[in-house]
């Protein structure tokens, strides 16, 4: 699917001509009992090339040319709404230098409204995007990167890791927010259930209540540290530690064939939780073979199709090459 929208003219000559390419894995936020704190990088990529275009004597340059590949292809927009477009001029914005004209090619694998931080990883992106096509003119610090990507998204547990990679912990401070990176033990085998139909985030967090039991918060906090002791030490005890009473019950209603295979594949001692917003399923098997049977049992169990995606844990986050002009 290409687009192209209105003529402009006028590129700066230290823009013109640059080319980036960038690759942003997928993310699997919460983790269980980790509610908008915790999030995971996943194998599995959006790639694009961003480049600023040289102007030819006596022709326009269009302002903005976009096109996309794979998931979202025909669906998403192609003008100056579209997320990644939107997050490289935020990230100019800040720079203080005016958006050159752009040209998008973008190769998107990442489902789309199914837990997986497709918004993030659009997101994410473009901010990346936009520092590699900046580069040399405006640096960003990690925490400047974070805070651009997080002040698009809400809130930063997806654009974390999609970021950095690995697992990270995130948390907001009065002068914004900042995450940890932590390395995930080499025996966490994820897999990811991804059903057909697709959930929308800002649905989910309305069913989230105001407030929640005392005893319902101590129980995630207990759970949530147990979790990171699990994941880069002791995958033996992912069960337990992926235990939650904060958000997935709350939730159930709206996704009810995800919470019934949540409670089949738990019931079989298989540590699944609800991948971000859902409706798919992460399960952190703490070895290949387990995996394999909680593929088994969801094929057996499942009234309607899932997808399973057995992802490595992405270490790297988003990468982004300078390309010759």
């Amino acid at each position: 699917m290409t687009g192209a929208v209105a003529a402009g003219t006028g590129i700066s000559p230290s823009l013109a001509g640059r080319r980036v390419q960038v690759k942003v894995p997928a993310t699997s936020a919460n983790l269980g009992p980790g509610f908008d704190t915790l999030g995971l990088a996943l194998a599995k990529y959006d790639e694009l090339e961003v480049s600023v275009p040289t102007e030819s004597t006596g022709q326009d340059v269009p302002r903005l040319d976009i096109e996309v590949h794979g998931v979202g292809a025909g669906e998403v927009p192609l003008d100056e709404t579209h997320l990644v477009v939107r997050a490289i001029a935020h990230t100019f914005a800040r720079a203080g230098v005016p958006l050159p004209p752009l040209r998008l090619v973008a190769h998107n694998s990442i489902p789309h409204g199914r837990g997986l931080g497709s918004s993030g990883a659009a997101i994410v992106a473009g901010v990346v995007a936009a520092q590699g096509l900046l580069d040399g003119i405006v640096e960003f610090s990690a925490d400047e990167l974070l805070d651009l990507a997080t002040e698009l998204e809400g809130h930063p547990d997806n654009v974390a890791p999609a970021l950095f990679g690995g697992l990270t912990i995130a948390w907001v401070t009065p002068e914004g927010p900042r995450h940890k990176k932590l390395i995930v033990h080499r025996g966490v085998s994820p897999l990811v259930l991804v059903p057909e139909h697709e959930m929308s985030t800002a649905l989910a967090r309305s069913l989230q209540p105001e407030s929640v039991p005392h005893e319902d918060a101590v129980f995630n906090v207990s759970r949530s540290a147990l979790l990171i002791a699990a994941l880069i030490q002791s995958p033996e005890l992912l069960f337990q530690a992926t235990e939650d009473k904060l958000h997935q019950h709350y939730r159930a209603k709206a996704m009810p064939e995800t919470d019934r295979l949540i409670r089949v594949l738990r019931e079989a001692g298989h540590p699944a939780v609800v991948s971000g917003a859902g409706p798919s399923i992460l399960v952190l098997a703490s070895d290949p073979s387990e995996r394999a049977a909680a593929i088994a049992l969801v094929e057996a169990s499942a009234d309607t199709a899932w997808q399973a995606l057995p992802l490595a844990v992405d270490f790297k986050g988003a990468t982004v090459v300078n390309a010759e002009r």
